[in-house]
């Protein structure tokens, strides 16, 4: 049985669905431009096995972000993480987080390392700060240009365009990128994102150093043609843990998520 719920914290609402009735838990955070029905086909698998808990990111879903542009500390995710930590009973889980849902697996780590059993990072984001991520959050006058691409596709394609001839950016980077920029919507979404959630920024040999002092089993999956979150931008971090599993799916960044998911279930089940 599948039930939603809410947790209300400083005017914002954050929703997930819990299922299944196992002994250990495990929670989930999907990436850009999806939410908790991405990870739907893995519940019948676990829920045995796991009480699972799978998010909506803020601007996602069914969750609400109230603050306008007020960006996300990390300080009131643990808040509202203890809060529902505290109403559902739960004192150790596993995290699974793909792409932008790797910086708050990422941040959760951070806030409860002492509570967290495996790790599962899919593509994360967090482990390195892209360029555009960079220039869409820092410094105002960049994060106003991009907030007027909410109302101006064309500012966004003439940049992706030079920045593209310029070779800063990859041309499967721009189709991306344009793929979540083509309505009004995606484009208040994107830059809502960018800007709420530029504090989850992680320094990421603390983060190892964490995951090494609490012997969190970590798992890293990306894609061999992956043009968002690059492969090779996962050897500094990976080259920090004492142990860990590293593997490069024959997919790019979008086909990742499906293509981890019975990978994933197994991975799981041989962690029990």
């Amino acid at each position: 049985m599948i039930e939603s719920k809410f947790i209300y914290h400083d005017q914002n609402r954050l929703h997930y669905i819990t299922a299944g009735d196992g002994d250990e838990s495990l929670l989930f955070f999907h990436g850009f431009g999806q939410d908790h029905t991405i990870y739907l086909p893995l519940i019948q698998a676990l829920a045995k096995s796991y009480r699972i808990f799978i998010f909506d990111l803020y601007f996602h879903g069914q969750s609400v972000w109230a603050q306008a542009e007020k960006p996300l500390e990390k300080g009131v995710w643990k808040n509202t993480m203890a809060q529902f930590l505290g109403e559902n009973n739960v004192k150790e889980f596993s995290l699974v987080g793909f792409s932008l849902g790797g910086k708050f697996a990422l941040a959760t780590v951070e806030a409860y390392p002492d509570r967290v059993k495996k790790l599962f990072l899919l593509a994360p984001d967090g482990i390195k700060t892209s360029f555009w991520y960079s220039m869409a959050t820092y410094p105002l006058p960049l994060r106003k240009f991009f907030r007027g691409m909410i109302n101006s596709y064309n500012r966004f394609l003439t940049l992706a365009n030079i920045l593209n001839k310029l070779k800063l950016v990859d041309k499967g980077l721009v189709r991306f990128a344009d793929f979540q920029m083509g309505t009004e919507e995606k484009r208040k979404r994107v830059y809502y994102s960018w800007v709420v959630f530029r504090h989850l920024t992680f320094n990421i040999r603390k983060i190892a150093g964490l995951i090494n002092d609490h012997d969190i089993q970590t798992i890293v999956i990306v894609g061999r043609y992956d043009k968002v979150i690059v492969p090779e931008n996962m050897k500094k971090f990976l080259s920090y843990l004492k142990s860990s599993d590293f593997h490069v799916l024959e997919s790019g960044h979008g086909g990742l998520i499906y293509q981890s998911l019975p990978f994933l279930q197994q991975a799981v089940k041989n962690l029990q």
